[in-house]
């Protein structure tokens, strides 16, 4: 059983790149935040050096450095390297052989952002290479990208500041069907991303920071889950992490909704055997069990395909046929009705 659950938040940026804040400083917010990890992707064609030097525990809080690759198109959020690509210009399937080939693991980031109208005329850094193999997964809800898609003028943008929390959109639909595709033919991993930079926004004579630190790093966060108490030792526990990452044994998070901390999502077969978040088996019947820390909208998706709901905290659904399950859990806010809360990683039934 994975009985352990600890939570951080991914795709952060510093000083190193076009973030607001040192290592150390995030590091102090992260943890008033009560986040047990963080990992910083600052961006590679902009640092100077993979900063692995800064890595380690601040007091409780494990810190772990990657990068985000890539520079006008085909951003890659890379983990567990140990240098920087010497090119900024390698095509999408060469940023992933590159990583894997120094025993990395990485995920496509916002692979179809739409961009912000105003001020940014809606440029995006899309992927428009979708052809590529060997990636551990797709992050599926990034913070900074769906917030700003709707900001059309100065009074979308404060209407959207104001109901940040209330009105985020969740993963695109573009992304979902992409990741729920992809997975009916190999396991694919979602991570989710705040994509925090803290930095000052500049716009005639208003000058202000949409988003800080501590805003965002209690945003869009993933929940691992691990089988032993995190270990005290930096590198062991950096492992236990990224192998939890690279599994799908996560779920992922809108943290500034409510806390998500004790969803579950288990299989029990009719052989009497499980199956967590990120497994592969054989189908066999037997029955998904579903446990949401507060009341929700509990959504059972199949091949991409939404086949059961329950309303509650818990859900049993009975299961005759293979597929790729995964669930959603919709949280209802009063004026702002049901609001995407909780993503899971699938589990897998072929």
């Amino acid at each position: 059983m994975f009985n352990y659950e600890y939570v951080g938040n991914l795709h952060i940026h510093s000083l190193h790149s076009d973030g607001g804040a040192t290592t150390e400083e995030i590091a102090r917010k992260a943890a008033a935040t009560g986040l047990d990890f963080i990992c910083l992707n600052d961006h590679a064609h902009m640092a100077d050096a993979l900063h692995l030097d800064e890595e380690g525990y601040y007091g409780k809080l494990l810190v772990m450095v990657g990068l985000e690759i890539g520079v006008r198109y085909h951003h890659y959020l890379a983990y567990d390297i140990h240098d920087k690509p010497s090119r900024h210009n390698l095509n999408a399937q060469e940023t992933i052989d590159w990583v894997n080939s120094r025993g990395g693991f990485g995920f496509m980031a916002h692979p179809f952002e739409k961009g912000m109208p105003f001020t940014e005329k809606s440029i995006a850094y899309t992927w428009n290479d979708l052809s590529v193999t060997g990636y551990s997964g797709v992050c599926i809800w990034n913070f900074t990208s769906r917030w700003k898609e709707r900001v059309k003028t100065v009074l979308h943008g404060l209407f959207f500041l104001a109901f940040k929390t209330q009105t985020l959109r969740g993963p695109s639909p573009e992304t979902l069907s992409f990741w729920d595709q992809e997975s009916r033919n190999k396991r694919v991993v979602a991570v989710g991303g705040s994509d925090a930079h803290g930095t000052v926004f500049k716009w005639g004579s208003l000058c202000l920071t949409p988003f800080s630190y501590n805003y965002l790093l209690h945003s869009i966060n993933i929940h691992v889950l691990l089988k032993n108490k995190l270990s005290s030792a930096f590198s062991e526990a950096k492992q236990e992490i990224y192998e939890a990452m690279r599994n799908g044994r996560l779920f992922v998070a809108h943290e500034n909704l409510s806390s998500a901390k004790g969803f579950r999502f288990d299989f029990l077969c009719s052989d009497g055997s499980d199956l967590f978040m990120g497994e592969e088996a054989p189908f066999m019947p037997g029955q998904f069990v579903v446990e949401s820390p507060e009341e929700g909208n509990i959504r059972l998706i199949k091949d991409g395909v939404l086949m059961e709901e329950r309303l509650g905290k818990e859900a049993i659904f009975s299961v005759a046929e293979k597929g790729v399950y995964r669930v959603e859990v919709y949280k209802h806010l009063f004026l702002f009705g049901w609001r995407p809360w909780i993503f899971s990683n699938p589990i897998y039934l072929r």
